[in-house]
């Protein structure tokens, strides 16, 4: 049975974590202003009202954004399906998550680019390894908010002694 790649992207398994979370700034790839943590005025449900024209509405910034799956996972492996629009209550633990797990997929993302690299035998199996436990590890809200300050900093740690 094939692994599930988790930098892919599948917005109908979230629940618009990047259209909440995220900031942007009125300019050339956004029509207007968003503060962090406040839902976009094109937001409708867990769907964007304008998502078929979005460049024609001023907004490549959104077609261009991509959470590398880190939404959908955090919902259905987090949150078991769990959506902040039933439970409100689940929304500053859902922001949370989504911030500490697009740090895991950019991790896993830098850990696959590194595979091209001509590695010692020794940071080889040592990027092997990040990439393993990033890749099968089931992921808590606990774990997630530590990955900051344990995980995450060993593998910047080890990319900054092989560069």
């Amino acid at each position: 049975m094939p692994q599930t790649d988790h930098l892919k992207t599948d917005c109908s398994k979230c629940a618009a974590l990047c259209c909440v979370v995220l900031a942007f700034d009125k300019g050339k790839d956004f029509a207007f202003s968003k503060n962090p943590e406040e839902p976009c005025r094109n937001l409708s449900g867990h769907s964007c009202s304008i998502h078929d024209r979005l460049t024609q509405e001023g907004f490549p910034g959104c077609v261009a954004y991509d959470c590398l799956g880190a939404g959908n996972r955090v919902v259905q492996e987090v949150f078991a399906g769990q959506s902040w629009r039933k439970d409100p209550r689940l929304m500053p633990m859902m922001m949370e998550a989504f911030s500490a797990m697009r740090e895991v997929h950019k991790r896993i993302d830098l850990l696959r680019a590194a595979g091209a690299l001509p590695l010692e035998p020794s940071d080889e199996q040592k990027r092997r390894d990040f990439l393993d436990d990033l890749e099968q590890h089931s992921w808590t809200g606990p774990e997630l908010s530590e990955f900051d300050v344990g995980l995450a900093l060993e593998i910047d740690i080890f990319f900054h002694g092989i560069s």
